[in-house]
Parts: C-alpha cells; structure tokens; sequence
C-alpha cells in the first residue's frame, strides 16, 4: 500500500501527538503517537509497541488542551475548522 501524505493541521493535530483508541469490540483503551494522515482518511497512529497502523477519525480521542481528560478528534477537528471560517 502506498502512503500519501496529507496535512494534519486541518484535524487540530501534530505529528508526534499523543492519542487514544479502542477496537470496535469495546476493549480497554490504548495509547499511540501520531505519525501521519493517510490518502484514505485515516491517521496513521504509532503504539507502544511500534506497530503503525492506520485508524477511521471516530475512533480516535486527542488529550484536551487546557483541561484533564480526553476528547474526540471529530470535536476538536470540528473546533479548528470554524476557527478557520473566522
């Protein structure tokens, strides 16, 4: 498979940040660092483990700036993109 690149900046994210995800089967959270977006949609997320694999935006949570706790990528991708209209 071969990997496009495509901008990050436009989800509120940077390469090397931390993110959180699970399986659709509701298993316990795991974390993992940014590397890229893919041609697809997906982020391409690094685990403690070193495997890369490519993950659908729903399924990803992004620490909260500011604040303790996690939040969905699609609400602060959400954020950053109204910010733009202004």
């Amino acid at each position: 498979m071969v990997t496009i690149r495509v901008d990050l900046h436009p989800l509120g994210l940077v390469p090397g940040e931390e993110v959180r995800f699970r399986s659709l089967g509701g298993s316990r959270w795991k974390t993992g660092t940014v590397s890229a977006r893919d041609s697809e949609g997906g982020v391409q997320v690094t685990d403690a483990r070193g495997t890369t694999r490519s993950l659908p935006l729903d399924l990803l949570e992004v620490r909260r700036r500011g604040h303790h706790g996690w939040e969905p990528l699609l609400t602060r991708a959400g954020r950053v993109e109204q910010l733009r209209l202004l």
